[in-house]
């Protein structure tokens, strides 16, 4: 069963997951709720910049795009790339900064702690709305990293989908519950730069594989539509279909989520210091729009390769996710070396799942221990106590994930695109609105939250499948509908009290 170049890979893969094991007991003795949720405020710029990045950029970046360009060509995964680049550098341009001031003057651990507190909702409804929001969409975001893992070592070694899948599963969670949030953003730092190395090394091997650049190109034109940014085809049928500027708008939109996502957001409030957020901005703009870049033109690389009859016609969206562990498979025949570079390059595949769900099960974890039990059913625990109830949540949501990602068939790109829009619907607008706008009450937030939330479900499941114009990405309307939802409801009420004005004034200046 196993040959020489697969214990090479399996060597490689077992020493990077001892490693984050490593860093998870390293900083596994964290003093305060404060320290395990957002490591006592005191990341440093390159940390900050990197772990941020890399937990936005999970299995999708790897698999999920690179996929998707291959099955379908540039059209949706390109708009989706633009989108996101474009998303990262709005978000630690106008974001990153104030939230960063705000949430340290109002003592702030969660998204849905802050929101409470920046509105004085001593209701705690926006608390209940946020924590069950992150719970609920978190399950299949962290459900498709999961997902990754299994197929990955399914395919590439022959193990069993779900038992590969609860392995890593576990390797996440024992790191994540040991180290809290430093942990989390160390071992992500360290899994962006493998990342990195993962997707230079894939995309030089595949395209000297495919014959060459202008070999490349030269397969991809033989479909109608592949190349080109206004049409969706398929390398099956090879029948292009219109990708209109509607549909451009809303893929683009996959960019508006970023305001929205508490596992980024964590990132700025757990910087050390505000001056260092412009170096930050640099560094996570130049890595995403490079990564992206890369991941696109992997996918394309991927039918050259096809050509080239290097690699099989995958027969779904969801087989041609597996083009970056087909690439290391071919990689790993080439001798000893190579072996252990595809064994890094597994390990990449790794990390963007691991550097997504650490982040994502601690956020988690903070909205059931912090916002659930602590501020809307009052339970008094002590740190020691709270961190406890913390470590459970994050084993229960991880325990959730693997239920959710059973099935082996589903596609990790789709999967990531639902809990995105449900996270950028629900908190990107707010979120804005509570940065920005004074005059946004409590009863702006709640009627916005609640609105972006329930429409990405109406949209997902009840308008789109009637097709045509209405077949967009669930999330720009569901935004769309938060922000009018928010304006109106709090020009309808009462303006805040002068102390939350004044807060804001503070909190916000310069």
């Amino acid at each position: 069963m196993f040959n020489t170049s697969t214990i090479c890979i399996l060597i490689s893969v077992v020493v990077y997951l001892l490693g984050m094991l490593a860093i998870g007991i390293m900083y596994s003795k964290n003093s305060t709720t404060e320290d395990f949720y957002l490591g006592g405020r005191k990341l440093g710029p390159i940390v900050t910049a990197m772990s941020t990045e890399a937990s936005d950029m999970s299995a999708y970046l790897l698999m999920g795009v690179p996929g998707l360009a291959f099955f379908c060509g540039v059209a949706e995964a390109g708009w989706t790339a633009i989108g996101l680049a474009l998303g990262t550098y709005l978000n630690w341009l106008i974001v990153a900064k104030r939230m960063r001031q705000y949430s340290a003057k109002t003592h702030s651990i969660t998204v849905p702690d802050f929101l409470a507190v920046r509105f004085r909702d001593n209701t705690k409804v926006i608390e209940t709305i946020g924590a069950i929001v992150v719970i609920v969409f978190f399950v299949p975001y962290t459900a498709s990293g999961f997902a990754a893992c299994g197929k990955l070592f399914n395919s590439l070694f022959g193990f069993d989908y779900m038992t590969a899948m609860i392995i890593s599963a576990a390797v996440i969670v024992i790191y994540c519950a040991t180290g809290g949030f430093m942990a989390a953003s160390v071992t992500s730092l360290i899994q962006g730069i493998v990342m990195t190395i993962a997707l230079v090394i894939v995309l030089i091997f595949g395209i000297n594989t495919a014959g060459g650049w202008d070999a490349v190109i030269a397969n991809a034109k033989e479909i109608p539509g592949y190349l080109d940014f206004s049409a969706s085809t398929s390398i099956l049928t090879g029948t292009p279909s219109s990708y209109s500027p509607l549909m451009i708008a809303s893929t683009l939109a996959w960019g508006l989520g970023y305001f929205g996502m508490p596992h980024i957001l964590l990132h700025f409030m757990a910087i050390g210091s505000e001056s260092k957020l412009n170096f930050s901005r640099r560094i996570a703009s130049i890595w995403v729009v490079i990564s992206l870049g890369a991941a696109v033109i992997i996918g394309i690389v991927g039918f050259g390769m096809v050509k080239a009859g290097a690699i099989a016609m995958p027969g779904s969206e969801a087989e041609a996710e597996n083009l970056i562990v087909n690439s290391a498979a071919l990689i790993s025949t080439h001798g000893t070396l190579a072996a252990i570079v595809a064994g890094i390059i597994i390990a990449g595949i790794l990390a963007a799942t691991m550097s997504t769900a650490d982040a994502q099960l601690l956020a988690a974890a903070s909205g059931v221990t912090h916002n659930i039990l602590t501020d809307v059913f009052g339970v008094k625990m002590s740190d020691k106590k709270t961190m406890l109830i913390a470590r459970i949540t994050v084993v229960g949501v991880a325990v959730l994930g693997v239920i959710f990602a059973s099935d082996p068939n589903s596609s990790i790109f789709r999967v990531v695109s639902f809990a995105w829009a449900g996270f950028g619907a629900t908190f990107g607008p707010i979120m804005l609105f509570s940065l920005f706008w004074k005059r946004c009450n409590k009863w702006g937030a709640i009627a916005g939250m609640f609105s972006g939330a329930a429409m990405v479900f109406v949209w997902k499941y009840c308008v789109a499948p009637l097709g045509g114009a209405l077949g967009i990405y669930e999330l720009l309307p569901a935004f769309v509908i938060s922000c009018v939802f928010i304006v109106v409801v709090s020009l309808l009420t009462a303006e805040p009290e002068k102390e939350i004005q004044e807060e804001f004034e503070r909190a916000c200046a310069k």
